[in-house]
């Protein structure tokens, strides 16, 4: 769901998936929003009133979580098939799998320039790949829990992961050791948001709390009690005046932060302390040296919170219906594009497109967000649809089956040819012997 809050409160549906969404993202543009299902696929859509969208499917379970590049040219996918994929926006395809992971693959996360992706599965460990030759280059495991979700901070040189028994731990990747342990929770920890500064990380539990970290005193500052439930997902504004959190009780909760006004002092008092390192190199983290998993004294502060209800009446919602045929396409029977929409390729290319183009874009979907559909996009008849999406399934599973039968083929031909120079090596030799 897509909501609207100016002029007036408003809901935007987008309809598509067969089963639970698990993870929704904006592209850095804003111009489009990947998701990710139980249903075994990721889409992208465009966040507009026609509801377009693109249909992924690679995964052969349900995939758990989405993330962009900060160029927004690839997106990752971590599912419980215990793999991460990812896709070309550009071209609107599958490149490469990332596989060493033994369970569900949680989450999976870019670095701030892309170089890296750290994931973190139910096998306990938290993994970092180097986005370029696609190896795996560092390990980080726990004995007691796993890591439900995992995220860089905003300079990429630590990453912070939400533990299923009850922690949430920080490491240092230049130096491959755990920074700080906090023990804070009294419940799972779900998901977890770095504030932009980089100061300050928000955590959402199964307790049904928030908590605010400050990362530079190592300490808790607060815990906010809004949710009725458990608390499933958090995250901070690009700007970091807001945040959002979504738990079990339906209620999606926006904050205003006020933590900065409040501690303005005490951030320039430690200015001078902290190291404005670049973002690490890959030398820094190849070498596998242990990391102690030392704990951290926290101290908590409640300061009792009370969340106003500022639920209004039931805003509308709209449904946005996407009949997708094509797996790596866009949908079917699309309207003719426009004359800004047709320089920028409309949707085959929109994360890479010129800032003029960009602006035609921002303008468009500022206009399609201000009217309900008409009733012809609604009547789609469902019949049809239904078929075609079947059809194209069973093209996929087909697709998917050579792709394999291809990938053995050159793996046999790869060990025949080893063999054969093996067999011409020993041939050699046994003639020098003679």
């Amino acid at each position: 769901m897509l909501w609207n809050f100016k002029p007036q409160a408003r809901a935007f549906r987008y309809v598509g998936h067969k089963d639970v969404v698990t993870s929704v993202q904006f592209s850095p543009l804003g111009n489009l929003l990947a998701s990710a299902s139980r249903d075994r696929t990721v889409r992208l859509w465009i966040p507009d009133k026609r509801g377009k969208s693109s249909e992924f499917k690679a995964h052969t379970a349900p995939v758990r979580s989405v993330d962009f590049s900060t160029d927004g040219r690839l997106l990752a996918t971590a599912s419980e098939d215990k793999s991460i994929k990812v896709w070309s926006i550009y071209r609107q395809r599958f490149l490469y799998s990332l596989y060493r992971h033994t369970h569900w693959v949680r989450c999976a996360k870019f670095s701030p320039d892309g170089r890296l992706i750290v994931s973190c599965s139910e096998d306990k460990t938290v993994k970092i790949w180097d986005s370029t030759n696609k190896q795996c280059v560092k390990n980080f495991s726990d004995s007691v829990g796993f890591a439900n979700f995992v995220d860089f901070n905003p300079s990429g040189t630590c990453i912070a992961s939400a533990g299923s028994d009850h922690t949430v731990k920080i490491w240092d990747l230049r130096m491959n050791k755990l920074l700080q342990h906090y023990q804070v929770h009294s419940g799972g920890v779900n998901c977890l948001s770095f504030h932009p500064s980089g100061n300050f990380l928000i955590t959402a539990s199964s307790d049904g709390t928030l908590k605010i970290l400050d990362l530079l005193e190592g300490r808790l500052i607060y815990t906010l009690q809004g949710h009725t439930g458990p608390v499933y997902t958090v995250s901070f504004s690009k700007n970091g005046e807001l945040f959002s959190s979504g738990g079990a009780d339906t209620q999606v909760l926006l904050w205003r932060t006020n933590f900065d006004d409040f501690k303005s002092k005490d951030t320039k008092r430690n200015v001078k302390g902290l190291q404005l390192d670049s973002t690490p190199h890959l030398l820094d983290i190849y070498p596998r040296t242990p990391h102690p998993h030392e704990r951290t004294e926290t101290v908590e502060i409640n300061p009792k919170l009370e969340v106003i209800d500022l639920q209004i009446s039931t805003p509308p919602v709209v449904d946005m219906l996407s009949f997708d045929s094509a797996t790596t396409t866009e949908t079917n029977g699309r309207t003719p594009p426009e004359k800004g929409e047709e320089i920028c390729g409309y949707f085959l290319n929109p994360s890479l497109m010129s800032p003029e183009c960009s602006a035609t874009i921002m303008k468009k979907k500022a206009e399609d967000t201000s009217d309900f559909p008409s009733e012809s996009q609604r009547n789609i008849p469902l019949a049809l649809a239904n078929v075609l999406e079947h059809v194209m399934e069973q093209l996929h599973v087909l697709t998917q089956t050579v792709s394999i039968l291809e990938q053995r083929l050159t793996v046999t031909e790869d060990k025949l040819k080893e063999c054969l120079e093996n067999q011409q090596k020993l041939f050699s030799a046994t003639q020098q012997k003679s």
